[in-house]
């Protein structure tokens, strides 16, 4: 059990680690796909599509069957949650609020799937739940705080972060249920419903006038798109296979902390300097793993 709890935990951090790559990347895409709702929906598309043409050569040569009944309903459901949720963060990133849309969707990413998790698992013990509220804390520590790129529209790139964490947190859940079906195939469920709304939501903004469907693809949001796919992918991977070795609330607890990941990768791209409060949001996280872990 505590090889398996173990295992769990190094896969849900390093899954952390790479959705905070994707996540960083994804922002930079859409910020230079145009900063809209339109140019963030290419975004997702795109790496979505990358993603979902190297999941299927991978299940065709590992000769996977494909999932159906629950399995599949849950792939489908993690796949439309996600690309909502990615959408409406991209845009709050691109945005300037990258520290806030953060916290805020990283905090709500943790704490649904934890409080089901609970009900549904039992209890993962005293210690392990104050592990999950520190952790909460690193989260707000790391990631929240003032940005000096932040634009007026504060209210409407908040709402957007809320939608997002929600989102997220569903996402977490519907991907445990999809992971009865293994790791491979539970992605490429997830996939095909990301990519048919975020098609959809593409579609009703070229038959609407918002100004939200402006946005193009240059060269450089592309080269941030294959970062997003390569790092977004690899790390939902390394999630479900997390959730596989143990419980949900740990996996998605410590897969949460990404925020400290896209924070760190802002610093060494962006030459931003983490704050003092980031740094000791950073030494609470660390804490916060060993007492999730032990």
């Amino acid at each position: 059990m505590n090889m398996l709890l173990h295992g769990n935990a190094l896969l849900a951090l390093a899954a952390a680690v790479l959705w905070g790559g994707g996540d960083f990347s994804g922002g930079m895409g859409a910020k230079h796909a145009g900063g809209t709702m339109g140019g963030a929906l290419r975004v997702v598309l795109l790496s979505h599509a990358i993603s979902f043409s190297v999941l299927l050569a991978v299940v065709w040569l590992r000769g996977d069957a494909l999932p159906h009944g629950a399995p599949l309903a849950w792939g489908l459901t993690a796949g439309v949650m996600g690309g909502l949720s990615l959408t409406c963060f991209y845009v709050a990133l691109s945005r300037g609020a990258m520290g806030a849309s953060a916290a805020i969707s990283g905090l709500l990413a943790a704490a649904i799937p934890a409080v089901v998790s609970i009900l549904t698992e039992g209890s993962p013990g005293l210690l392990r739940i104050a592990g999950f509220v520190i952790a909460g804390a690193a989260i707000w520590l790391i990631a929240a705080g003032p940005n000096p790129e932040a634009v007026p529209a504060a209210a409407g790139t908040a709402w957007l972060s809320v939608i997002a964490g929600a989102g997220f947190g569903i996402y977490f859940v519907a991907l445990k249920g999809a992971g009865a079906a293994g790791v491979f195939w539970p992605m490429a469920t997830a996939r095909i419903g990301s990519l048919t709304v975020c098609s959809l939501m593409l579609l009703g903004l070229y038959l609407g006038s918002s100004e939200q469907k402006k946005g193009r693809l240059t060269r450089s949001a592309i080269a941030w798109i294959l970062g997003t796919a390569t790092f977004d992918t690899s790390g939902n991977l390394l999630y479900i296979a997390a959730t596989r070795a143990g419980r949900l609330d740990v996996a998605a607890v410590l897969a949460s902390l990404y925020p400290a990941s896209t924070i760190l990768l802002a610093a060494w791209t962006l030459h931003e300097r983490p704050t003092r409060r980031q740094g000791i949001g950073m030494a609470i996280a660390a804490a916060a793993v060993v007492m999730i872990t032990l």
